[in-house]
């Protein structure tokens, strides 16, 4: 006898509702139809993939009570983000009212302008039941104000139309999480990238937006990274993909997620139809590419491509990995290398972005104390939590990361004779562990299985880089591994302008030292982070940093000058002996009648 089919477990069902547009409130709710017998217990995630540093989202809740059949259901709180509901046979409904106000990518923001939430700040997750699938409707606001408002998520609509509210559906709770949601009166462009539909989405002001070249240049960029991951067959690993952008007066931030972004930036980083035309992106534009070109990249690294760890997630506690070198650092990597692969920016204009880079890395003695493997570790309590005396402690995974993979990949090619490069281990990378991971083959890399991959991809003993640059603090000889390929890499000290050697932020008594260095002149002086100079030799300093370089361009490398500060509202002394910058500028530059940039291209290109 043939059995019947078995009915597909009913859907968990949310409503947001922007609540109140002036007090920063939504109003959320899921339904549960078929509740836990013992009780069915509610959670709210304590971070968000891809920002790693425990938020405590549920503190932002500020009314929580549920309900079955019209009537009050008891819930109990379990511990800081949990609720266990009293046992009901029924659906149940719990009901949240939650404080939006954390204008950035990582969270949520409501205002009259717009709103814009990320699914790990507002959705409760029903324990137990993240398998099942996920529908979300999404309301419009009751204000008039709202009434031109759209939505962009790259959610699948479920009833909705695109840009509209009504219905989502996500296929499990981490699905419905990892694509944020930005509703408003929001400018609007798009694209096609081999075969896939790319929207870009800006919230704010932006007078005299260029929308065409910025489709342009995303499209170039876009297309680049798919064909790298694909090249035979040009497939993302998505049906759609948005940017979703915050254009703001001064920012900069992106957060990745499986097919959208949500990013952060200055307007004027923005291209305008008022510039004069230009080959070349200047430099704030080159910035906001670079940053949509990084975010892009984590499609594959990071989404796709996991530590093991991280798949799945915890979202209640911190997921501790040794490899986001790998993951941020590779991509911080790759997102500049795709701006010059995609014709963007030239190779004399990434050279110059890499020694900025280098240089950002040489400015702090915390690359001697911890390693890019120990900075991923404790990112959770060190590099997402920096204080005053960061650079003098810890090391960015980011950016040593960034060269570490560029170490590798010069390392990879001179071995081989331009035969491998990193491109083939990351092509190897999402073969094994990216490609199928959403079709049921979700398993993440571990920490042995890197470095026995990239021996195995590369035919290349690597085990040098692993130990000195990654779990060791050695500075890398950049110089050296580029001279295979007639790059130079000089460093410049020419025209040393006298300096504290410290961070300086703007206060309303004067210069407030926001960071001080460590062997500095500053810190040689006795001067520390939060003191505020008022005065050198007997000239006031104002609010202004700008004002105190003037004040020290007077003098000359190695003249001591008095300095008066406030510390704690008492005054002090110090006499400072003024130092040269000890980062030198670091030039790298191919020599002229040398082969095609190295790493620039793909090894046959080369």
């Amino acid at each position: 006898m043939k059995k019947a089919p078995q009915k597909p477990p009913p859907a968990i069902l949310y409503t947001i509702v922007p609540k109140d547009l002036a007090g920063h409130l939504f109003n959320v709710t899921v339904t549960v139809a078929e509740p836990s017998l013992d009780g069915q217990v509610f959670t709210l995630p304590a971070w968000i993939p891809g920002s790693y540093m425990i938020r405590e989202f549920a503190r932002n809740i500020v009314r929580i009570r549920a309900e079955a059949g019209g009537q009050a259901v008891r819930l109990t709180k379990l511990d800081k983000h949990s609720w266990q509901a009293a046992p009901v046979a029924g659906p149940l409904t719990v009901h949240c009212e939650i404080y939006a106000w954390d204008l950035s990518v990582r969270a949520a923001h409501l205002d009259q302008t717009h709103g814009f939430f990320n699914g790990t700040s507002v959705f409760l997750r029903v324990v137990g039941q993240e398998a099942r699938p996920h529908l979300v409707d999404i309301q419009r606001p009751a204000e008039p104000t709202a009434r031109n408002w759209r939505v962009a998520t790259s959610l699948p609509e479920a009833g909705a139309k695109r840009y509209g509210f009504g219905t989502y559906l996500a296929a499990d709770y981490d699905d419905l999480v990892d694509h944020p949601v930005e509703m408003g009166d929001f400018a609007l462009g798009g694209f096609t990238a081999h075969g896939i539909r790319h929207d870009i989405v800006i919230t704010g002001r932006v007078p005299n937006l260029d929308m065409a070249r910025l489709e342009k240049d995303l499209k170039a960029i876009c297309d680049t990274q798919i064909a790298f991951f694909e090249p035979k067959t040009k497939k993302a690993p998505m049906d759609r993909y948005v940017f979703l952008t915050m254009a703001v007066g001064d920012g900069y931030g992106g957060l990745e997620h499986r097919a959208s972004t949500a990013l952060i930036c200055s307007r004027t980083d923005l291209p305008t139809t008022a510039a004069p035309k230009t080959a070349e992106p200047n430099e704030g534009y080159t910035k906001f590419l670079g940053l949509c070109s990084h975010e892009y990249f984590h499609t594959w690294n990071v989404k796709r491509i996991k530590p093991s760890v991280f798949a799945p997630y915890d979202l209640q506690t911190e997921n501790y990995t040794p490899l986001l070198w790998l993951f941020e650092g590779f991509t911080s990597y790759y997102d500049d290398l795709m701006l010059v692969r995609s014709g963007i920016i030239s190779e004399a204009t990434y050279f110059k972005l890499l020694g900025k880079t280098v240089g950002s890395v040489l400015r702090g003695t915390g690359r001697t104390k911890q390693s890019i493997a120990d900075s991923s570790f404790d990112a959770w309590s060190k590099y997402y939590r920096q204080d005053e005396n960061a650079p003098n402690a810890i090391i960015s995974y980011y950016t040593k990361g960034s060269l570490v993979g560029l170490a590798f990949d010069l390392t990879i090619r001179a071995k081989t004779d331009g035969a491998k490069s990193l491109d083939d281990v990351m092509l190897a990378l999402w073969d094994r562990y990216g490609r199928d991971f959403y079709s049921g083959g979700a398993r993440g890399v571990t920490e042995q299985e890197v470095e026995s991959l990239f021996d195995e991809v590369s035919g290349v003993r690597l085990k040098t880089i692993f130990d000195r640059y990654i779990r060791g603090t050695e500075d890398i000889p950049l110089a050296k591994l580029y001279a295979p390929f007639s790059v130079k890499v000089t460093e410049e000290r020419k025209n040393a302008k006298p300096s504290l050697d410290a961070g300086i932020g703007r206060d309303a008594g004067g210069a407030k030292l926001t960071q001080v260095h460590e062997g500095g002149a500053a810190h040689q002086a006795g001067l520390s982070a939060g003191d505020v100079l008022i005065a050198v030799d007997g000239l006031r300093v104002n609010g202004n940093p700008s004002n105190l370089d003037q004040l020290l361009a007077r003098y000359r490398v190695d003249d001591t000058v008095t300095v008066h500060a406030f510390r704690r509202d008492e005054l002090m002394t110090f006499d400072v002996t003024l130092q040269g910058d000890r980062v030198p500028c670091v030039q790298i530059s191919v020599a002229p009648g040398a082969r095609k940039g190295p790493a620039v291209k793909r090894p046959s290109a080369s």
